[in-house]
């Protein structure tokens, strides 16, 4: 019996073709974690909020603009979700090297990436990085260790809602989550 169950669990849960899951989510179901506004200035010297109710589902990723592997293949990624979806979503890279991520270095990246006003690429001093972190679990770039490589979906009210681990993020999905949520009355 036990047996039965536990194949039931694997199979009731894992991906179909699609990259969706039983529980109707191409990413992973975040933990109820209370909604969090903050702002951070971006690659062109603007305060950009992050997290206000009202502005719908937007994409948040942990980036550093010297990444020549997950990085680069992350925003391709999110612009892939965006084309898919026929509309930009807010999207922020938020910075995981503070120490060498800088607004011209931004930009270039942006630029590289094709989402040069479609993403804000987000900088601060590493004090005001290292909350936002913690808040989303994020692992900054170390000179021993990898960044954590993730993307969150924030729903219309700002709370965490849908995460994607590099591996398991693809345009489709994303995009998927992204008009899913959009729906009036849908929740992870």
């Amino acid at each position: 019996m036990v047996l039965v169950a536990a194949l039931a669990v694997v199979v009731l849960a894992r991906p179909s073709a699609s990259g969706v899951s039983a529980n109707g989510w191409a990413g992973a179901i975040r933990p109820n974690i209370p909604p969090r506004t903050w702002t951070l200035t971006d690659q062109d010297g603007r305060a950009v909020r992050v997290g206000a109710p009202g502005s719908g589902p937007s994409v948040v990723t942990f980036l550093y603009t010297h990444c020549q592997d997950t990085c680069p293949a992350t925003a391709s990624t999110v612009r892939g979700a965006m084309d898919q979806l026929g509309h930009d979503v807010p999207a922020y890279a938020v910075s995981v090297d503070p120490a060498h991520d800088t607004p011209a270095s931004a930009r270039t990246f942006l630029s590289q990436n094709h989402l040069t006003g479609r993403m804000h690429f987000l900088l601060g001093p590493d004090a005001s990085l290292q909350h936002i972190w913690n808040q989303f679990g994020i692992q900054p770039q170390e000179r021993d260790s990898e960044h954590t490589a993730y993307v969150v979906i924030l729903d219309a009210a700002g709370r965490q809602r849908i995460g994607f681990p590099f591996e398991k993020l693809t345009p489709e999905g994303l995009a998927h989550d992204l008009r899913k949520l959009s729906q009036p009355g849908t929740h992870a």
